[in-house]
């Protein structure tokens, strides 16, 4: 076990339990107490864990990451609209990357109907979901199971990605942030999702509205670098989303968000039009370090494809948050 990989593991079992002595914790990794306690240092220096006579103990403030059983049960609807709208961007024929989460697993039971799609994931409940339609090809990487989101994570699965071009990325994460961009709790599934970004040409973050403006310890995908995000409609008291709605716009984001026809209109803000009344428009460059990767470039893999242009999918909107003026 690498060291990033062991200091993971004894972060989250910190967080799972509060409160963790030496002696178990060399158990569960399978080494000595000597190298043990060298990892809680390295993690009480970067303000992780707190290190106690004998163990390691939560900081002030960190709270303990909610496992799959308690993110599927948060936000279902809003996910699932999410889902639906994410579904009508990829194309029949397309090649892309779908990371770990609940929102992505709903996105690929959608999949499922898209004919000649091929899907690389880390998420064995996004395989799961695509296990059984027909014309999809479903490409798995390598890696370690990590038990709490059953997605491979470490060393294997982002070598196993090393090469990979596809169209787009799907992400999803615990946070995202105009000023940061998208973030997670666990350090193992940043990494892999750095991964899978520099796979893609483009990158759609999927996530509702409880999510904006929030931000966790590890960044995934810089603001620079996305491409698109799909959200929900924000209650019309969210001030704190709507406001980082508009940041995001202002950085070249394209915003999509899910719901009917006219949803939430009376609380949208001035700067939000919805794009039915200016009829479709095509994506912009990707911004950001990706603007040179054209279609049909250099390097192996797939043919990448132009992004679809973005006709008013069922069930949705594209909103058309213009970059405020300064």
């Amino acid at each position: 076990m690498f060291a990033a990989e062991r200091r993971q593991l004894i972060l989250e079992m910190v967080r799972a339990n509060g409160a963790v002595s030496l002696r178990e914790l060399a158990r569960v990794v399978q080494t000595s107490e000597v190298t043990v306690r060298r990892d809680v240092r390295a993690l009480e220096a970067e303000g992780l864990l707190d290190r106690r006579h004998g163990g390691a103990v939560l900081p002030g403030g960190f709270a303990r990451e909610s496992g799959f059983p308690q993110k599927s049960h948060l936000a279902t609807a809003e996910k699932t609209a999410i889902a639906d709208l994410a579904a009508g961007f990829v194309e029949e024929g397309e090649a892309i990357v779908v990371g770990a989460g609940t929102t992505t697993q709903e996105l690929a039971r959608r999949l499922a109907r898209v004919p000649g799609l091929t899907v690389v994931t880390n998420s064995l409940l996004v395989a799961q979901a695509l296990a059984h339609a027909n014309r999809v090809e479903v490409v798995m990487t390598g890696g370690t199971l990590r038990g709490s989101n059953y997605a491979l994570v470490g060393s294997g699965a982002e070598q196993s990605l090393q090469g990979l071009r596809v169209s787009r990325a799907f992400l999803s994460g615990s946070g995202l942030t105009a000023e940061r961009g998208l973030s997670t709790s666990n350090m193992l599934s940043a990494s892999v999702d750095r991964a899978l970004v520099q796979a893609a040409a483009e990158v759609v973050v999927l996530a509702d509205h409880t999510k904006l403006g929030t931000d966790t310890m590890f960044q995934t995908v810089p603001t620079d670098v996305i491409t698109r995000l799909v959200t929900d409609e924000p209650p019309g008291h969210d001030d704190r989303a709507a406001t980082e709605l508009q940041a995001l716009a202002d950085q070249g984001v394209q915003i999509a968000v899910a719901g009917g026809p006219g949803a939430g209109a009376a609380q949208q803000t001035p700067e939000v039009v919805a794009a039915d009344r200016r009829g479709p428009r095509r994506d912009v460059p990707l911004p950001g370090q990706r603007r040179n990767l054209a279609p049909g470039g250099g390097g192996s893999g797939p043919q990448l494809r132009t992004a679809a242009p973005l006709a008013e999918p069922p069930g949705g909107r594209v909103a058309d948050l213009a970059p405020r003026r300064r």
